[in-house]
């Protein structure tokens, strides 16, 4: 079990971004944790599963929705802490 913190850079926001995410971690299934905006502009994703599970939602947010346009996303890995029941939405 793995720990990622990304930030994902370019035009995602506004695009439903978040709520694709959202959706394609539950298509994913097994990984919890949230996505939010971020004032910068920018989008924040911390996910917490399997380490397989985890790099195939990293690798999705590398695409994003069809209306977005990612340029970089960022992946800070970390320890595993269990701490979240599901993948949400945060405000």
């Amino acid at each position: 079990m793995v720990r990622a913190r990304l930030i994902i850079k370019g035009r995602v926001q506004g695009v439903f971004y978040r709520y694709s995410t959202e959706k394609e971690a539950k298509r994913i299934g097994g990984l919890t944790g949230w996505v939010r905006n971020l004032p910068s502009g920018d989008v924040e994703v911390l996910v917490e599963g399997d380490d397989v599970k985890v790099n195939r939602l990293i690798e999705w947010c590398r695409k994003g929705p069809p209306s977005s346009l990612v340029t970089d996303v960022i992946t800070d890995w970390g320890d595993y802490k269990g701490e979240f029941s599901d993948f949400s939405i945060t405000y």
